[in-house]
């Protein structure tokens, strides 16, 4: 698909505006959360949630937006997706998957006071562990290997390892200080795993200047447990959805073949 420079009530940036948009955006982060996927044509809204009346544009837009065909939404606020469904219910399907934000509220302990067993070890983990960690995903069918493979090769992300090598569990960092992906193999649970690799990657993340965030399924208490014994607090829920035309809702990959 072209990319066009401009469509009916929106235009691509110029290089030269993106300080003073950046500075915009930055009074509403963490609004709008954009890592990305590779499945389908991907997209995300941002828009200040005191100012939704503005998503009338979006509408309307059919020229940057192809409604035809099948769109990936990434995280979007709750509130975005709300009225983006009250228009879109007429063009055709919304599959969507939901979560809350919390993020990091106050000081965390240093990793210095973290303990370990000797059996196990913490390492960083390499593209090469992609595969069997997306395997396991729980939500592999809107998330490429891809995305693994890049995060893992540009930002720190680690697993707990048994002494016979085996990866028992593992913590993903994606962008702008979001951790996500923290699994622990069945035979393996029960052990604080969980807790030392939320601990550990926590620490990871502030050292390197971010404000650490997950995003949580709602029916996961669990989850919701150890990210407050941390200090993380609830901000807003998120959206990721799957738009499919009516058009093209014969195929169970969002994508289809148009009818005639």
């Amino acid at each position: 698909m072209d990319v066009l420079p401009e469509g009916k009530n929106f235009r691509l940036a110029q290089e030269e505006e993106l300080p003073a948009i950046l500075d915009f955006l930055e009074k509403y982060l963490p609004d709008s959360i954009k890592p990305h996927g590779k499945l389908y044509e991907s997209f995300n809204v941002f828009c200040p949630c005191d100012q939704l009346e503005h998503l009338e544009l979006l509408q309307t837009e059919d020229m940057l937006l192809e409604w035809n065909e099948p769109m990936y939404l990434n995280f979007t606020h709750s509130l975005i997706m709300d009225r983006i469904e009250e228009f879109y219910s007429g063009k055709g399907t919304i599959e969507k998957v939901c979560g809350e934000v919390f993020a990091l509220n106050g000081i965390k302990s240093a990793d210095s006071d973290l303990e370990f067993s000797k059996d196990f070890e913490i390492m960083q983990l390499t593209p090469e562990h992609a595969q069997i960690i997306h395997d396991l995903y729980p939500a592999n069918h809107m998330e490429s290997i891809e995305v693994f493979e890049k995060l893992f090769k540009n930002l720190p992300s680690y697993g707990i390892f048994s002494s016979s090598g085996e990866l028992a569990a593992w913590m993903v960092q994606s962008y702008y200080g979001a951790m996500f992906s923290m699994q622990t193999r069945p035979e393996y649970r029960r052990k604080g795993y969980g807790m030392y690799l939320a601990k550990y990657l926590t620490d990871v993340v502030m050292k390197r200047g971010y404000l650490p965030f997950v995003i949580i399924r709602p029916e996961n208490d669990a989850s919701k447990s150890l990210y407050s014994k941390l200090g993380f607090k609830k901000n807003f829920e998120t959206v990721r959805a799957i738009l499919r035309p009516h058009v093209m809702d014969n195929d169970a990959q969002g994508g289809g073949t148009s009818s005639p």
